[in-house]
């Protein structure tokens, strides 16, 4: 009689406990399988320590501020005269609290689900263990598997070190204790423009530097546009075509020079040029691992990297450098390991947000993609401005962009520009990727007045007899 083998015996070891690695260790220990997990820093990762949860409980608190400098317009009068302003002091204190309570619920969830939670550092002998020092001293953990979850880390420019003090990358920009007087953010991609646009709700003077010739080159281009013309119109400094060599303190100040020689003095300096994978020294070679030319780890639709043993999940694969990316990248690993149902990534159904104001959310297809005829697609954009909801708010700029597949009418794409862009994605994202027809969003009941109105109202201009 033939044995069969028992998948659910297997023994896991994850290293890195971001988004990807926690939610992996969810799946494979609700699965059944043995599993421990190695984190340097705590559990949550950079998402939750030192990015996405920080910044954007920074972001929500400038969003307040806009709104109650905005308030007047609504016709709210302020029986004290002073206007408002950020305790900094408090609002980090914050931040930071969230994001440490945020990281103990990922460690009570995971001890509940019985995973072995390791603090400490990890890198690869083999394909079977990983070598882990923590404070009491050096193990071996032996595993069946090991899924590695390693996360990146800011980019430097050697003309622009960062000190902490004056010179900031992403993760060090929570040392400012007061709004800077004058802060100069270094790159227009989504970490610049997000941080650039916090901190000028926050009462900063903000100048922001971009090397190419609008900010989020590689966003949607119309939402781009409106994006830029806010922060100028605003007051916000931006510099386009303009690429930062070099960045010095001067004093209590910093003074940041051009390529083409000119210089921009300002109090504090953010440094937003990318990232880089954690994926140095540890062992990957010695595993069988292979990296791409920019040192992600090579992986396939369901997160395998070349080494049979080995899965890899988010910033440090260069897929998408989204939580949920990386949290469905973990989670796709575990399935297909453990013989459980699994899809593999499909990119276009993935739905993403730029937390500026106005925010800016995308889903599948975008106009680029159609223009260059790679799909080919109907697009048709709906200004906010007609919208009664919209109004009622204040809201002046933001619309719906909604893309649908020549000939059959199936929503492939979509675009919305608006406050909270982050939840009316939601049912275009449900629309990509349950392939339903224009006429389906169309004939689907919002409520009136909403912002959502819009996203219908878009979809039935798309209608075709």
């Amino acid at each position: 009689m033939t044995s069969q083998l028992d998948f659910s015996a297997l023994r896991i070891a994850i290293l890195g406990g971001g988004p990807g690695g926690y939610e992996a260790a969810m799946v494979a220990a609700s699965l059944g399988a043995t599993v421990t997990i190695v984190e340097r820093n705590g559990l949550g990762g950079s998402a939750v320590l030192t990015d996405v949860v920080p910044s954007k409980t920074l972001i929500a608190t400038a969003d307040t501020m806009a709104r109650v400098a905005n308030a007047h317009n609504l016709g709210v009068k302020f029986a004290d005269s002073s206007a408002a302003y950020a305790d900094f002091t408090q609002v980090n204190q914050r931040l930071l609290d969230l994001a440490v309570d945020q990281s103990k619920d990922i460690t009570s969830a995971l001890e509940r689900a019985g995973v072995t939670i390791i603090i400490g550092s990890g890198k690869l002998l083999d394909d079977h263990r990983l070598e882990v020092e923590t404070d009491s001293g050096t193990s071996i953990i032996e595993a069946d598997a090991i899924l590695l979850a390693v996360g990146a880390h800011p980019r430097e420019l050697p003309s622009a070190v960062p000190d902490g003090e004056r010179i900031f990358n992403w993760k060090q920009v929570y040392n400012l204790t007061e709004v800077p007087e004058h802060l100069i953010v270094i790159g227009s991609g989504v970490t610049g423009a997000e941080f650039a646009s916090a901190y000028h709700g926050l009462g900063a003077d903000v100048t922001l530097v971009s090397s190419r010739d609008r900010v989020l080159p590689g966003e949607d281009a119309d939402a781009a546009e409106v994006l830029e013309n806010v922060f100028r119109s605003s007051g916000m400094t931006v510099l386009s075509k303009s690429r930062a060599a070099g960045v010095e303190r001067r004093g209590d100040g910093v003074r940041v020079t051009l390529s083409d020689g000119r210089t921009v003095d300002g109090s504090h300096c953010l440094v937003a040029v990318g990232a880089i994978p954690s994926t140095a020294g540890i062992g990957l070679e010695e595993a069988g691992v292979a990296l791409t030319e920019s040192g992600h780890i090579k992986v396939d639709g369901v997160s395998r990297t070349t080494s049979p043993n080995v899965y890899a999940a988010g910033d440090c694969t260069g897929v998408l450098a989204l939580a949920s990316v990386a949290a469905m990248q973990g989670r796709i690993a575990m399935a297909h390991l453990l013989g459980d149902t699994v899809t593999p990534l499909k990119l276009k159904q993935v739905a993403s947000n730029i937390f500026t104001a106005p925010e800016i959310a995308s889903v599948g297809v975008s106009e680029a993609d159609v223009e260059s005829g790679k799909y080919q697609g109907d697009v048709f954009k709906l200004s906010l401005s007609t919208n009664a909801r919209a109004k009622m708010m204040n809201v002046k700029d933001g619309f719906v962009k909604i893309i649908a597949r020549k000939g059959s009418g199936t929503v492939i794409g979509g675009v919305v520009v608006a406050p909270r862009a982050s939840e009316l994605i939601f049912p275009l994202a449900l629309a990509v990727t349950k392939k339903l027809h224009v006429d389906d969003v169309a004939n689907t009941f919002t409520v009136y007045p909403s912002l959502t109105g819009s996203i219908s109202e878009a979809a039935r201009r798309l209608h075709v007899h």
